[in-house]
């Protein structure tokens, strides 16, 4: 094992196991020793592993298996590919979750004095792959012809829309055209564009879920002057025949990870939406803001798939990238494509096109695909830890929404008032949120918003415990 700046050795250099009858995929057998072992020391900095065709020959594996185990450290940040084929040991190891100094770091809290804070809608940007986008931004400043830095049109670089078509066709399910694709600063920005070119095309009404989000569709909505009614959400997601009677121009949906409850609108569900739309010629506008993070079910696949001459498709690099980027897209019907884009121009003569020329790039090299692919063991760890926090310390809460995303609603029991338990928990030193601010018709059960995507394990349970504290309080003796 110390041997290093070497490419030679065998699967006894790195004690590797199997065992075929574990029921464990073998891949996922050789990822784990490898991964145990440079946690633990015994591969240090700059340790060369054997060549994926010598291992798989000492396991007595096919070398794809090995092939497999390799790229996902790689992404992972534990292995780096160094050119010749070398594969070695990273020199700055990934933060280990559990158990370590790092994981219990103090996170951002919106507050001060909180010593936990389970806000929502937030990613670990630490994580950020700054090498792999700092390769795409050299390829951008050293390839990119003149032309490409002038002013182009309100839509963005043409290489941007035909990389994220690839892509959003690919993984979610879309029927997206480069033609139809509109960058955006993020889907504040996105929402507002769309907002006011509905009001342009006659728009009164709008439908949003209850509960949804309150600072963007809501806000906007209502300086625009449209009417913002309701629609009851339920576990699957909204509550369609309520959608019927809303007499709504244009609704906003969050189908594959309801915001904050968590339900999947189910594929009946989606063909009644579509079926209102074109009956009323309606607008649906789809914010998939975290569909890349799931855990315990399949991919679900976008609404705009099913109807592209009715559905806007709204994503972003936020929850995935980091927020600071301001990178955000729109799949727009055909015919509002020209008044959404000559929105943007009169909003800020287009987004950076550096920064758009980058993440193409990044997206065209399959880094990103590479970086979803280590951040989703990582949050599916913290998840797990805040699940198993809240079966220990409280488990009458009733958690929601738990199979993809970066956070997850806890229902209280109907003995606990939410806003005595927010304020209870305060005082502990946790900063949490509950469902009822973002409730439209202010009326449903109590919950709490546990964001766990920027918390190490320690932290959550830490903060789970303070929360049982706080709850015991507000329950008296």
């Amino acid at each position: 094992m110390g041997r290093s700046r070497t490419n030679s050795g065998s699967a006894e250099d790195l004690l590797i196991k199997l065992d075929r009858d574990a029921g464990v995929p073998l891949h996922r057998q050789i990822e784990t020793s490898i991964r145990a072992g440079i946690r633990a020391g015994l591969l240090r900095t700059g340790a060369s592993l054997p060549p994926t065709r010598t291992l798989a020959t000492g396991l007595g594996v096919s070398r794809g298996v090995v092939v497999e185990a390799y790229q996902q450290l790689v992404a992972e940040g534990y292995l780096v590919s160094r050119s010749g084929g070398y594969t070695q040991v990273a020199a700055s190891m990934p933060p280990a979750d559990a158990g370590s100094a790092a994981s219990t770091a103090q996170p951002t809290a919106r507050g001060v004095g909180f010593s936990v804070d389970f806000g929502y809608g937030r990613t670990d940007v630490s994580q950020f792959p700054r090498a792999a986008w700092l390769r795409s931004v050299r390829t951008v400043l050293t390839t990119t012809p003149n032309d490409r830095f002038a002013y182009l049109d309100g839509r963005g670089v043409p290489e941007l829309h035909e990389t994220l078509c690839d892509y959003l066709n690919r993984v979610r399910g879309t029927s997206a055209l480069p033609g139809n694709v509109v960058i955006c600063n993020g889907y504040g920005q996105g929402i507002a564009l769309l907002i006011q070119v509905l009001v342009q095309h006659g728009a009164r009404r709008i439908a949003l879920e209850d509960p949804s989000s309150n600072d963007d569709a809501r806000v906007l909505a209502g300086a625009a002057g449209l009417d913002v009614v309701g629609i009851p959400v339920g576990p699957d997601g909204v509550q369609v025949d309520a959608l019927h009677r809303a007499d709504a121009d244009a609704v906003v949906l969050t189908p594959s990870h309801q915001w904050p409850i968590g339900g999947v609108l189910s594929a009946a569900a989606r063909a009644e939406v579509i079926r209102w739309a074109k009956r009323r010629g309606a607008i649906v506008v789809e914010d998939d803001y975290d569909a890349e993070y799931r855990y315990d079910r399949s991919p679900v696949g976008a609404m705009q798939g099913l109807a592209p001459d009715r559905v806007v498709y709204c994503g972003t690099a936020s929850k995935t990238l980091a927020p600071g980027l301001r990178l955000g897209w729109l799949v727009v019907p055909p015919h509002l494509v020209a008044d959404v884009a000559a929105a943007k121009v009169l909003a800020d003569r287009g987004s950076p096109v550096i920064d758009q020329l980058t993440f193409a790039d990044f997206l065209a090299r399959g880094e990103f695909d590479r970086h979803l692919r280590r951040m989703r063991p990582l949050y599916r760890r913290r998840r797990d830890a805040l699940l198993g926090a809240l079966r220990t310390h409280l488990p009458d809460l009733e958690p929601a929404g738990i199979a993809a995303g970066q956070h997850v609603v806890a229902w209280l029991p109907p003995d606990l008032d939410e806003a005595a338990v927010v304020t209870a928990a305060a005082r502990h030193g946790l900063a949490i949120h509950g469902v009822g601010p973002y409730r439209i018709a202010d009326t449903g059960p109590g919950g709490l918003i546990f964001g766990y995507a920027t918390l190490g394990e320690a932290a959550i349970a830490e903060g789970v415990a303070l929360l049982a504290r706080a709850i015991r309080d507000v329950r008296g003796p």
